[in-house]
């Protein structure tokens, strides 16, 4: 069978992660259809949790789905903010079930980008080469395709820094009562396992966390470098360009020292639907172009993105030192001089569709 060629769609985004979904789901809340490619054959629904904050459940709210998230995620203690650490997965699924049938288009991966040359009147138009062998014609094209995004690299966006650090996730099932701390562990499963069940014994901690570990697939443990998009680069770089743009992780991957990359995702998902939708919905004054909307989209998140970007790196560069005087500055002056500045990250309103 010949692979299908030059499909037309008015808006087509890559990647159905966090921002991607939720970019599909605000566009639908504002009447306007979209096309989601993922690469994979179904929903990405592995993963871990993440904390979800106040910033992160405004931005839910607006798409629709915050009090289902309520309803099975507790709310941590303690503090002004809403904050609640949420599976990945259900996360993604509420989202997901919100979306008319057939707006996810699975095993789709995009390869490369070029211009709609051949058709007149194509405009900003653009040709999508799936792996497949298959094109697609997008109209508006917006890249959720994650930290090795091939859409930001069409806009030239400088790539992501390794950090120099890595971080070990995991899931164990449990009684909810953990000591506080945290450890390094060796990248072998068995070892690692091993390795944390010694400390844990070293500290006589509680039976029931020994069990915890025990019975921890390890299969489900991943290590991953830690990287980042340099902030600078995105106060000049093109966040869009045409009718082109980039959100989540495509846009800002950070590292997860202030827990905001999911959050300003889905804050991402938000403002581009309304902007986009705005535009293509005739919601707005009537007058703004698509590449207007994505402009504007571009400078309300280009200062966002930055700031969280630079602010979590230098948090967790702080965090880690073992140089004397980083450490002496951090435990006694700064802890208490930016822990409210910095908590002033989960407050921000990307506002409603």
């Amino acid at each position: 069978m010949q692979p299908q060629q030059d499909a037309a769609e008015d808006v087509v985004i890559v990647g159905a992660g966090l921002a991607g979904v939720g970019v599909a789901l605000g566009l639908h809340r504002k009447g306007v259809r979209s096309m989601v490619l993922e690469s994979s054959p179904a929903l990405r629904t592995s993963g871990f949790a993440f904390m979800t904050w106040t910033n992160a459940f405004r931005a839910l709210d607006a798409l629709g789905v915050g009090d289902k998230m309520r309803s099975h995620h507790l709310q941590v203690q303690g503090g002004p903010h809403e904050a609640r650490c949420v599976q990945r997965n259900v996360l993604l699924q509420a989202l997901e079930e919100e979306l008319p049938a057939g707006t996810i288009r699975y095993s789709s991966r995009i390869v490369s980008i070029d211009d709609d040359k051949e058709k007149e009147g194509g405009g900003d138009a653009k040709i999508l080469h799936l792996a497949d062998g298959s094109t697609l014609r997008a109209k508006v094209l917006i890249g959720c395709d994650g930290i090795n995004s091939v859409v930001a690299k069409w806009l030239g966006l400088a790539k992501p820094l390794d950090s120099g650090r890595r971080a070990t996730r995991g899931h164990a099932k449990s009684n909810p009562s953990f000591p506080d701390g945290t450890e390094d562990a060796d990248p072998s499963p068995a070892e690692m396992k091993q390795f944390v069940l010694a400390k844990l014994r070293s500290i006589k901690a509680p039976a029931e966390v020994l069990e915890a570990v025990e019975r921890s697939e390890m299969n489900d443990v991943l290590v991953a470098p830690l990287r980042y998009r340099p902030p600078l680069s995105l106060l000049f770089g093109s966040i869009s360009k045409g009718n082109v743009c980039v959100a989540g992780d495509a846009l800002h991957p950070t590292t997860p020292d202030l827990a905001q990359g999911a959050c300003i995702a889905l804050e991402d998902a938000v403002v581009l639907a309304r902007c986009l939708g705005d535009a293509m919905a005739g919601d707005g004054d009537g007058t703004e172009t698509v590449e207007e909307a994505l402009r504007r989209y571009a400078g309300i998140r280009r200062w966002r993105s930055a700031q969280v970007i630079a602010a979590s790196y230098m948090v967790g560069r702080v965090q880690q030192s073992e140089h004397a005087v980083v450490r002496f500055a951090r435990d006694r002056v700064l802890s208490g001089v930016l822990a409210k500045g910095l908590l002033m990250m989960p407050d921000y309103d990307c506002g409603t569709l």
